[in-house]
């Protein structure tokens, strides 16, 4: 049975997305960072709704309107479509994996 904290990719030289799920309407990535941070000049603003759930590790997210967020494992957060958003911190010393599961346009 797979299992999404094992044999993790290294994710020094960037993060790293492995695709689980791809159905319409829905799409469920695995991503593991190591110190990665999205830059400033280029938040994201994607079609879909996301769905996000820190599986290891610590983050901080930041979403257009309501500020930084901190997650640590077990932790969730929902991110509606078109919310511009960017990941302010990852552990730059272990992995963060989170699960992304995306809703809607593809």
């Amino acid at each position: 049975m797979p299992n999404l904290l094992s044999n993790l990719p290294d994710a020094t030289d960037g993060e790293v997305i492995t695709a689980l799920l791809s159905r319409p309407g829905i799409r469920i990535e695995r991503i593991v960072s190591l110190g990665q941070v999205t830059p400033i000049e280029t938040p994201y603003d994607q079609e879909e709704d996301e769905w996000v759930l820190l599986l290891a590790g610590q983050a901080d997210l930041w979403l257009e309107g309501s500020g930084t967020h901190r997650l640590d494992a077990g932790e969730h957060l929902f991110i509606p479509a078109h919310c511009r958003h960017r990941v302010t911190r990852t552990l730059p010393d272990a992995p963060t994996v989170w699960l992304a599961i995306y809703m809607g346009p593809q």
